[in-house]
């Protein structure tokens, strides 16, 4: 049986009730949008396969929908996360103004290595706007981050977002990787030598029955 993947990520979505994280998650993995979604209730995740630079990487995206309001995001959500967006809504200041106490939170309890990427849903919805794109390009900048701008109605900036923190979180545990693949190739080849000896073995065995017939 084929192999399905070569190193397993875990994604976190976060970010304000209604900012559109349900929806980025089905548009992503589903091709998806539910223009009536009701909010997430619980915890859900969703997976995807992707090949970046030869590596087929599994994601595993978390969708913290609906528990922010009850604020019972849990730590461990963040511990287990290499990747974490940062997601807002671009017709509500109210959101995107919330995105420090959600950087501030990945501070505390995230993971050193944990990647991270802004992003402002809702782009073409350009008549409710509220946060310019320059204000998402500023606070970007101020934590290190990459920005998109997405829409999940339109499908806008959905497949180049989820790829590019798949990308970072990659890079970032591209050393891991190789130790990783370094060590299965160890065992392949240890097994190779083991059967090939056995074969060996197995020949001059052979050889010598002939010789006592």
């Amino acid at each position: 049986m084929a192999k399905q993947y070569d190193v397993l990520f875990r994604l976190l979505l976060l970010g304000d009730s209604g900012v559109g994280k349900t929806c980025l998650l089905c548009r992503f993995t589903d091709n998806e949008f539910h223009p009536s979604h009701i909010s997430t209730i619980g915890v859900d995740f969703k997976m995807k396969t992707l090949v970046i630079d030869g590596v087929k990487v599994r994601i595993q995206i978390w969708d913290t929908a609906g528990q922010e309001r009850y604020q019972t995001i849990t730590k461990q959500y963040y511990r287990r996360a290499q990747g974490i967006f940062l997601v807002y809504d671009i017709t509500s200041e109210r959101s995107f103004q919330h995105i420090m106490k959600w950087a501030s939170d990945v501070d505390e309890y995230a993971p050193d290595k944990v990647q991270k990427i802004l992003v402002g849903n809702k782009s073409d919805d350009v008549d409710k706007r509220q946060v310019a794109t320059e204000q998402g390009v500023k606070l970007a900048q101020n934590y290190g981050m990459d920005f998109f701008e997405t829409s999940a109605f339109t499908n806008h900036n959905i497949t180049e977002t989820f790829t590019r923190l798949a990308e970072r979180v990659l890079a970032a545990n591209k050393k891991d990787l190789d130790l990783l693949r370094m060590s299965l190739n160890d065992e392949l080849n240890l097994a190779a030598l083991e059967e090939e000896e056995g074969l060996r073995d197995g020949a001059a065995g052979d050889q010598q029955k002939q010789c006592w017939c």
